[in-house]
């Protein structure tokens, strides 16, 4: 069963990489659903956000002159402001109600990311106070802090060009906090290097095949993965209550 487990792990590992590598975003989106579900609740968010700012900060050293510091500071203070609340609430909820949780953010957060979600709140420097606030607590609470900037991006008008390094920027910042914050998971050495040689193995994956897929036809692969494990984890919490 350990054995088992550890593959399990790996293989998330791999896929979240690999995804994250080819469309630039999808990590967490697509690994947390499955990590919960595996380590629980818990042990599940802490290794995203280990694995996530560890991906962010390998991703952001061939852009980092391309990130926007005064734009990105209230993202940042915001999220700092929210991440221990997002820790205080995973500590207290019950196993059932953080995988309804968890998956009930995951689901909802891809759904808008689907539909391009267009809302007046998300501009300016009011509009990134609320992304980042919102990110840094669904970040600690269910490892998935992302899909607010990335509706911010979407209603500021940014080109990818503009939006990858700061994403990449802003989860390093975030993972960083969530990890003082939430701590680190228990893993074995074994797991941590099977933690480890998925994400290279991901990576070179991923980049092998971003050349050779449709961006349009990635991204939907990468939503739909995720949207299966955001609904997945819901039933999981719904059947244990």
């Amino acid at each position: 069963m350990a054995v088992t487990n550890d593959l399990l792990l790996a293989g998330i590992v791999l896929l979240g990489s690999s995804v994250q590598w080819l469309t630039g975003m999808g990590f967490a989106l697509v690994s947390v659903p499955a990590l919960v579900l595996l380590l629980g609740p818990a042990q599940g968010v802490v290794l995203a956000n280990c694995a996530a700012g560890v991906i962010c900060l390998v991703g952001l050293a061939g852009g980092w002159r391309l990130v926007r510091p005064r734009a990105m500071l209230p993202f940042c203070l915001a999220a700092a402001c929210t991440v221990p609340a997002g820790t205080w609430l995973t500590h207290r909820l019950p196993r059932s109600w953080l995988l309804l949780m968890m998956g009930g953010l995951v689901t909802v957060a891809v759904l808008l990311v689907m539909r391009g979600a267009r809302a007046a709140a998300l501009h300016g420097t009011r509009g990134a106070v609320f992304a980042g606030a919102a990110g840094g607590f669904m970040n600690s609470a269910a490892g998935v802090g992302g899909p607010p900037f990335s509706l911010y991006a979407l209603n500021a008008g940014w080109t990818v060009r503009e939006f990858v390094p700061n994403a990449m920027f802003y989860g390093v910042i975030v993972n960083a906090f969530s990890v003082a914050s939430n701590g680190v998971p228990g893993l074995t050495g074994t797991q941590w290097a099977s933690v480890c040689a998925a994400m290279g193995a991901g990576g070179l994956i991923g980049r092998s095949l971003a050349s050779r897929t449709p961006e349009k036809q990635a991204r939907l692969l990468v939503l739909s993965l995720a949207l299966l494990g955001g609904v997945t984890a819901v039933g999981k919490g719904l059947w244990g209550l």
